[in-house]
């Protein structure tokens, strides 16, 4: 691939150490932009149009959201190593899938409770704290969140049924990792890397600990960074990939060529629109033009992801 990629996030993003980590397993170069981890996100808005959770991947005019999406490019990038094992593709979508939900927002709620959150920003003005806290809450309107004891009871549960994986083979499926390791791993590296005061409860389970080292042991890759701005001169400069001949699969009864909005199910709902030319079996494909970015295809999975018409929001 001549055109380079360019990941967008922030060092203590869980979601983006799944991505880096699939970057560092198939050892590819890539380019580093540090995005800001709150709202106001003039750059990252200027590509996205909207959306703005941690990560996105950059090709050049092509944007892609959310880090399940993220894995299906760079497998098509570099097929090998695989990220979904032939014996295992059904399984590792499936498993990650639940590790980037259900385990996530368990080791989440039980990361972020009081005492996690205090280490998290002990070196940061109150108003930082404060203001991620907003940010958070605004982003996660009408979730149900679970509480700090129930949180701690799921982990710990689900740390026992991950160290039952790792006392069999290196990795969760066997001798090689796979998406399903990444995903599982990016919630545990926050507990343990940006809130160590809480790791105790990794106590229980060594063999979890074992098959982090050697997950962390894959690095990251090649990466080079660059400055937001010089990644929208990207953009600008080049015009987006061609489409694959097989572009629609109508499931809304909402045309090709119609002006759309796409949001998340759940968390960070803020709303993409554009128009809509391209809705696959697995993704969603948007046309828009900004300003600075010039014309940009923005992509998104469909699981997890809801798509209306324009005017049905306004």
């Amino acid at each position: 691939m001549t055109t380079p990629l360019i990941l967008h996030h922030y060092p203590s993003s869980p979601f983006s150490e799944k991505i880096r980590l699939a970057l560092g397993y198939k050892q590819l170069a890539w380019k580093s932009v540090i995005i800001p981890s709150i709202a106001p996100k003039p750059d990252v808005v200027a590509l996205t149009g909207g959306y703005r959770k941690t990560p996105f991947l950059q090709v050049g005019a092509d944007i892609y959201c959310d880090s399940a999406l993220i894995a299906d490019v760079l497998e098509h990038v570099q097929p090998e190593p695989v990220l979904y094992p032939p014996h295992l593709k059904g399984v590792a979508r499936v498993f990650a899938q639940w590790a980037d939900t259900t385990l996530f927002w368990a080791a989440m709620a039980y990361n972020l409770q009081p005492k996690g959150a205090s280490a998290l920003f002990a070196h940061l003005p109150p108003a930082a704290a404060q203001a991620f806290g907003e940010d958070r809450r605004e982003m996660s309107a009408g979730m149900q969140r679970l509480r700090p004891a129930d949180a701690a009871a799921a982990y710990r549960s689900y740390l026992r049924r991950i160290a039952h994986m790792a006392e069999e083979h290196d990795f969760l499926f066997g001798a090689e990792p796979c998406l399903a390791d990444f995903a599982a791993y990016h919630p545990l590296w926050f507990t343990r890397q940006c809130v160590p005061v809480m790791a105790d409860i990794f106590n229980a389970t060594p063999a979890v600990l074992e098959w982090m080292d050697r997950v962390a042991a894959l690095g990251h890759g090649r990466m080079e960074k660059l400055g937001a701005e010089d990644a929208i001169t990207v953009a600008a400069g080049l015009d987006p990939l061609p489409l694959a001949d097989d572009v629609f699969q109508d499931e809304h009864g909402i045309p090709l060529g119609s002006q759309v909005t796409i949001a998340a199910e759940s968390f960070g709902t803020e709303p993409t629109e554009g128009e809509l030319i391209a809705a696959t079996r697995t993704r969603y494909t948007l046309r828009r033009t900004d300003p600075r970015a010039g014309t940009v295809h923005v992509h998104f999975p469909r699981i997890g992801y809801i798509l209306r018409k324009a005017e049905a929001t306004k």
